[in-house]
């Protein structure tokens, strides 16, 4: 099965992308299911999943530059694995700089800043940070991106960054202006208003966008939010997804055919 891939810079990504937010326990849907998945995603099957998703065409995979993480792509990788990684900074580190740095050290193809650590500086009226952590990343040859539950943020980062592409949520489940980080006991909602809002915006951005977030956290059926992006994605876009697979061992397989069907309806 060979995905079509698009362009992130020089960076050639499957048009569907295999997220990490599973594998860290970030469910968006409270502290037992995040604890469900801590409990179901043990190393060995965080790389079998990984595994299958290369066999199934997805080349990349979406995933945090925390320590978990890395030491799982330095043993996936010494057995044969070739997912590339795309590495989002760490909320847990001190700066957005360093996060960055941490994520460098364990070579991804590209890097993005986190949502909540965008969104938290911007609204701390602390952007020259971003704009150092992007081109630091810029510095290593890498393609550079933020990520945001915000469309304003995106307007800023038109203006303020030289960015390679921009990670952007279809929800903004909670605030995250007093701290960056996830907190699993918020009650976060998933309201019609900022998706309309985001892929309103998504459509006059300059750079090729990762659609994420498009199911609501499993929120919604695959198969209607499936075709909703694929009306939503511009022809060099992507969209990040992840997988869950105790719920649907054939989980990810079924994805893959539901986007490509939503695009051939569409011929994108």
């Amino acid at each position: 099965m060979a995905l079509k891939t698009v362009k992130l810079g020089s960076l050639s990504v499957s048009q569907l992308i295999i997220g990490g937010n599973p594998f860290s326990g970030f469910s968006h849907q409270g502290p037992q299911r995040d604890r469900e998945m801590r409990e179901y995603y043990t190393p060995e099957r965080i790389k079998a999943t990984w595994r299958e998703a290369e066999s199934l065409g997805i080349n990349t995979c979406i995933a945090r530059g925390d320590q978990h993480i890395i030491g799982l792509l330095h043993e996936y990788r010494a057995a044969g694995g070739k997912i590339q990684w795309i590495a989002q900074t760490a909320s847990e580190a001190s700066t957005a700089l360093e996060g960055v740095k941490w994520a460098l050290a364990a070579s991804p193809v590209a890097c993005f800043i986190h949502g909540g650590v965008t969104m938290y500086l911007l609204a701390q009226g602390q952007g020259h940070l971003l704009q150092e952590a992007v081109q630091a990343i810029k510095d290593a040859g890498l393609p550079a991106g933020i990520a945001s539950h915000q469309p304003a943020s995106f307007a800023w980062a038109e203006e303020y960054l030289n960015c390679d592409f921009y990670m952007c949520s279809y929800y903004d489940p909670a605030r995250r202006d007093q701290n960056p980080r996830y907190d699993p006991r918020s009650n976060e909602r998933f309201r019609e208003e900022d998706r309309q809002a985001m892929v309103e915006t998504i459509q006059k951005l300059k750079r090729p966008v990762i659609h994420y977030k498009v199911l609501a956290a499993g929120r919604h059926d695959p198969r209607s939010a499936f075709q909703f992006v694929a009306k939503t994605m511009r022809a060099g876009d992507a969209v990040c997804v992840g997988f869950f697979t105790k719920d649907k061992p054939d989980m990810i397989r079924e994805d893959i055919e539901l986007l490509e069907q939503s695009l051939r309806a569409r011929r994108l």
